[in-house]
C-alpha cells in the first residue's frame, strides 16, 4: 500500500478582488521509503501542496476545494482537527523553508525539540529533555548546547535544529520545503548528506520540495515537475532525467550549466509564469513554449502516459510530435 496518495487536490485563495488558483487537480503517490522530488519555479504551488498535506492552509483566505489526501489509507481531509494534530509532528513532519522563522526565539533549542517529544510520545519532561539531547547529537550538534537559544546558532546549525525537531518522533513521512535554500554550498551538501543518512536510518519517506535539479539528482527516487499549480511531468528519477519530454522540463534542464558541453550562453525559459488569479485556458505553459499550436490554446491538457510510469501534460509529446 502507498504511504501517501494525493488525488485531485485543488486549493484556492479567495481574495477580495479575485481568486488565486494555487493548486489545480494535483495527484501524487509516495511509496514507503521513497523520496519524491517536487520541482518548479517560485509560485508553482509546491509549498501550498505541502501545507495542504499538513492541513496548514490558512482559512480564510485559503480553502481546500476538492480532492483526497490518503495517508496509510486514511483521508486526512475528513478527520477531525484533533486527529490531525496527533498525526502532524508524529507521523508526518515538515521542515519549513526558513529556519529563522520556524524556531521560537524565546525558547532554547532543547525545549523546542523536547516539546514535540513530550506532546506525542506521552513521556515525562525529563525523558523528553534527554531525548532532545540525543536528537541534537544525531544531527551533529553537541548535546550541551541544548540550553542555548536560536540566535546563538549559525544558519546551518539552525537548519539542523529544525531537522532534529522534524525527526524527533521518527515520522513515517518527512516533508522538506527547500531545506537548503538559505545555506551556502558547503553547508548545503552537509545537510543533504545528513538528511539522507537519517532518512535511511529511520526508514522515513520524504517529499522534497526544491527548484534545484542537482539536489533532486542526488536525493530523489521519483520526480514531479510542477507549473502554475499543475503537475506537468511525473516519473522515476532515471526516466525523467534521461528522457525529459515536457517543454517546461526541457527548459529547466536547458537553464543548468553543463560540465560536458562547451556552451557560450544558457537557454533560459522566456517570459514569466501566468497570473494564478487569471490562468489562461488550455495549456498553462503555452505562452512560453516554442512548440505551442492552436490546439494548445483551446484544449485543457491532461497527464498522458508516454511510457510505463512516465506521464506528461502535453498533447504534442503524447502524440509523438516532440521527442525531447
Amino acid at each position: 500500500m502507498n504511504l501517501l496518495e494525493i488525488k485531485g487536490l485543488t486549493i484556492h485563495y479567495a481574495m477580495r478582488a479575485n481568486t488565486v488558483h494555487a493548486v489545480n487537480n494535483v495527484s501524487l503517490v509516495i511509496e514507503p521509503g521513497q523520496t519524491l522530488g517536487l520541482v518548479g519555479e517560485t509560485g508553482a504551488g509546491k509549498t501550498t501542496t505541502a501545507r495542504g498535506i499538513m492541513r496548514l492552509i490558512q482559512t480564510p483566505p485559503g480553502k481546500i476545494v476538492s480532492g483526497e489526501i490518503l495517508f496509510e489509507g486514511v483521508d486526512l481531509l475528513k478527520i477531525s482537527s484533533a486527529e490531525m494534530r496527533s498525526i502532524r509532528g508524529k507521523s508526518i513532519s515538515m521542515i519549513f523553508q526558513d529556519p529563522m522563522s520556524a524556531l521560537n526565539p524565546i525558547l532554547t533549542v532543547g525545549e523546542q525539540i523536547a516539546e514535540v517529544i513530550h506532546l506525542h510520545e506521552k513521556c515525562s519532561k525529563r525523558e523528553a529533555e534527554e531525548r532532545s539531547r540525543e536528537m541534537l547529537e544525531m544531527v551533529g550538534i553537541r548535546p550541551e548546547r541544548a540550553g542555548e537559544y536560536p540566535h546563538q546558532f549559525s544558519g546551518g546549525m539552525k537548519q539542523r535544529v529544525v531537522i532534529a525537531i522534524a525527526l524527533a518522533c521518527s515520522p513515517k513521512l518527512l516533508i522538506a520545503d527547500e531545506p537548503t535554500t538559505a545555506l551556502d554550498v558547503t553547508i548545503q551538501a552537509q545537510v543533504l548528506d545528513m538528511m539522507r543518512e537519517l532518512k535511511d536510518k529511520l526508514n522515513t519517506s520524504m517529499l522534497l520540495i526544491t527548484h534545484d535539479l542537482g539536489v533532486v539528482a542526488e536525493t530523489c527516487d521519483a520526480v514531479a515537475i510542477m507549473y502554475a499549480g499543475e503537475i506537468v511531468e511525473y516519473g522515476s528519477l532515471e526516466r525523467l532525467f534521461h528522457n525529459p519530454k515536457h517543454p517546461y522540463t526541457l527548459g529547466l534542464f536547458g537553464s543548468i550549466p553543463s560540465l560536458d558541453k562547451d556552451t557560450d550562453r544558457l537557454n533560459p525559459i522566456r517570459g514569466l509564469m501566468p497570473d494564478p488569479s487569471a490562468l489562461p485556458k488550455g495549456c498553462k505553459f503555452r505562452e512560453r513554449c516554442d512548440y505551442a499550436c492552436d490546439e494548445c490554446r483551446k484544449e485543457e491538457q491532461s497527464l498522458r502516459e508516454i511510457e510505463p510510469g512516465h506521464t506528461v501534460r502535453c498533447m504534442r509529446v503524447a502524440g509523438g510530435v516532440l521527442n525531447g
